[in-house]
């Protein structure tokens, strides 16, 4: 049967349940801290294990947590919290973006970039596949996905490298593969890299598409195969929400109705509920988002409730589940 990796191991994709496609728990990115940005700090267990009950409490399931070394992963933390919320949590492998990458590596006297470039592509490859079969962060914990992202409108050598070797990877391993991009693009340009190493699209999940709503661009993305993650819900400053609901149902309407996933990429303290500050919180998307989307597509003539089961419990089945490697 297929199997997805959560951090206590592996388990049939149908016991996944209610999915966040992209977000992060628990994290201390080391530029971030560097540079002072206390609200992109995710440092408090007791915090973060809060929002994973309000997303139970909403009737989330598994959360898929994207947040790779790069970008201050402690998975044995996010393993504890998430069992005691009694939430399934699938934990990344491989790397985020080189913007994090001037920081130092915690514990050592080089930064990510330095230990990054002196990597070849096969020792990606190998810490990745490591990072998959053996554990990350010094636990026994085992990545579920494998990440690679490229910057804004820019694809530099070194991401070009990470990618390959994430890219190849998958091939070893059979995981299914995620990708950040920056302000949502550069996603056609990844796809060409990714049909260079002959990996089925299908295995392959584009994060931030929202955060760049040309109707287009997402078709042209999903004709390839590769699922859609629509993870910018309450970030007005970006567009207002009506407009992602559109790019959504336009997928819909083009027959892509499989491939699209929904998230909240919560990575900062003042949008947890939990942190002291106000924000809406891991409740907000089922709790607030889901009925307004459900009437929004009622009113465009879709079944909302139906498209929403799609979104949130049967595509996950596909697109976090290893392949046969």
């Amino acid at each position: 049967m297929p199997f997805a990796r959560t951090v206590n191991g592996d388990v049939d994709v149908s016991e996944l349940g209610t999915v966040y496609c992209h977000d992060h728990i628990y994290c201390v990115p080391a530029l971030w801290k560097e540079k002072g940005d206390t609200d992109l700090l995710l440092d408090s267990p007791e915090a973060s294990k809060a929002e994973l009950d309000l997303f139970k409490a909403a009737g989330g399931t598994t959360i898929y947590d994207a947040t790779a070394i790069d970008y201050g992963r402690d998975v044995g933390v996010v393993k504890r919290i998430a069992n005691d919320a009694g939430v399934k949590i699938i934990a990344t492998a491989g790397f985020n973006k080189s913007i994090m990458w001037p920081a130092k590596i915690p514990g050592r006297d080089i930064t990510f970039q330095q230990w990054i470039d002196g990597m070849s592509r096969d020792e990606v490859r190998a810490h990745v596949v490591r990072e998959v079969t053996e554990g990350m962060d010094g636990t026994d914990v085992r990545g579920g996905v494998v990440k690679f992202g490229t910057g804004y409108n820019t694809m530099n050598e070194s991401e070009v490298k990470i990618m390959r070797g994430v890219l190849d990877a998958h091939k070893e391993t059979g995981a299914p593969i995620h990708s950040h991009t920056e302000m949502g693009t550069m996603p056609l340009e990844q796809l060409e890299i990714v049909a260079e190493e002959g990996i089925d699209p299908r295995y392959l999940t584009i994060a931030h598409l929202d955060r760049n709503p040309d109707p287009w661009l997402h078709r042209k993305v999903a004709e390839t195969g590769v699922f859609l993650s629509f993870d910018g819900i309450t970030r007005a400053k970006y567009h207002s929400e009506d407009v992602r609901t559109r790019c959504i149902l336009d997928l819909v309407r083009r027959g892509h109705e499989d491939q699209i996933m929904v998230g909240g990429d919560i990575a900062r303290r003042s949008m947890f509920a939990s942190y002291g500050e106000g924000g809406l919180g891991m409740g907000f998307i089922l709790e607030k988002w889901r009925p307004r989307f459900i009437e929004e597509a009622g009113e465009a003539g879709f079944d909302g409730e139906a498209l929403l089961h799609k979104f949130f419990v049967v595509n996950p089945q596909q697109a976090f589940a290893f392949r046969e490697a």
